[in-house]
């Protein structure tokens, strides 16, 4: 994979997605962050359909440590690992009150020490909310990476560093939203919809379908 054809896969995807966004319903910092903890094992779907339960009645630090842990499970109870992640939300919103005067901070390091708050999420905060060129591995992306040659890796951090590096400046931005989209949508796990892939014939993935997916 060399630099004119990694490139050309970014342009394409621009083509295909102009204006990529997280699928992750927010409405400010504090919103995307609390979102993307609970989206951990769990679809953006499932999450929305709490958040929009949840967020009209707590949706800052202050109003979440009000509602409590217990409160706050009711509202995430059908999202996996609700006990863990109502825990350590209402343990961050606790120290973005004592220590961040209720604001969600914009550095890598205050985000990670955070509980539940790995760096994935930081990634994903400081390129959505604070428009930071931070590229977040997740499942899709790891795939997408290692089948296309777009940036080959054993670990989720080891693509991130290639895909930042190797990713032309211009796309690093949106690179994110690019290439979880495209797995999510097109290069998925189980049967890539090859036929229909806006890059497949810059892709080095060697085991196309030749089918459309269902």
């Amino acid at each position: 994979m060399n630099r004119q054809k990694r490139a050309e896969i970014y342009t394409r995807l621009r083509e295909h997605i102009p204006n990529p966004e997280t699928e992750l319903t927010h409405e400010s910092p504090f919103e995307l962050l609390i979102s993307v903890i609970l989206s951990a094992q769990a679809t953006d779907v499932s999450v929305n359909k709490a958040t929009a339960l949840l967020y009209p009645v707590a949706n800052t630090p202050q109003t979440m440590l009000e509602l409590g842990e217990t409160g706050l499970k009711e509202f995430i109870k059908n999202i996996g690992l609700y006990n863990n992640k109502a825990k350590n939300i209402i343990e961050t919103c606790r120290r973005l009150t004592e220590r961040h005067d209720g604001q969600v901070p914009n550095t890598r390091e205050e985000l990670e020490a955070l509980p539940g708050v790995g760096r994935k999420t930081a990634n994903v905060v400081l390129n959505t909310a604070f428009g930071q060129p931070t590229i977040a591995v997740d499942t899709h992306i790891f795939r997408v990476s290692n089948r296309t040659g777009l940036a080959r890796g054993k670990t989720p951090l080891e693509v991130e560093l290639r895909l930042t590096k190797l990713t032309p400046e211009e796309f690093r931005q949106d690179a994110h939203h690019w290439l979880i989209l495209h797995g999510r949508y097109t290069c998925k796990a189980r049967k890539p919809d090859c036929p229909n892939c806006v890059i497949n014939d810059l892709c080095e993935f060697r085991k196309k379908t030749t089918e459309e997916a269902a």
